[in-house]
């Protein structure tokens, strides 16, 4: 980390991000990347007939998704792209309290950045900022193989 605090390798590119996860589940569930902090970086994501279970809340699996992907861009854009790239390694979530409709908001921070692997805490609240969902994520640092 930086002297002004600042985790970020570069600024971070939240509209690179989104547009790339348009695609893919990101896009699929509605997940948007909102903000990036010097040390964190916030999500959203509808919780809509795309994201509930059948009792009619927010599926427990969805909320990893969204606690991976903020946890997954975090890491990616902590290192130096050209030599370092950053993969899942473990998760694990607490679901504390159903959501039903509306948004619901994640915020990752890392709790620890070091040079083969990163750990980052996920909080996932709902649109009162009561807590949903408390999640660690475990991402390795790998090396960036060369391309001749």
């Amino acid at each position: 980390m930086s002297r002004s605090g600042n985790i970020w390798f570069k600024e971070f590119p939240l509209d690179e991000a989104n547009r790339r996860g348009a695609n893919c589940a990101n896009g699929h569930l509605g997940i948007e990347l909102i903000e990036a902090g010097k040390d964190y970086l916030k999500g959203r994501m509808p919780v809509d007939q795309r994201t509930r279970q059948p009792a009619g809340v927010l599926h427990g699996g969805v909320s990893v998704v969204l606690a991976e992907t903020l946890a997954s861009w975090g890491a990616a854009c902590v290192v130096d792209p050209a030599k370092y790239h950053c993969v899942g390694q473990e998760i694990n979530a607490n679901h504390v309290r159903a959501a039903a409709e509306g948004w619901v908001y994640g915020i990752a921070r890392p709790l620890h950045l070091g040079r083969s692997s990163h750990v980052w805490d996920v909080r996932i609240t709902d649109e009162r900022d009561k807590l949903v969902c408390v999640s660690r994520v475990t991402m390795a640092v790998l090396a960036t193989p060369m391309r001749y």
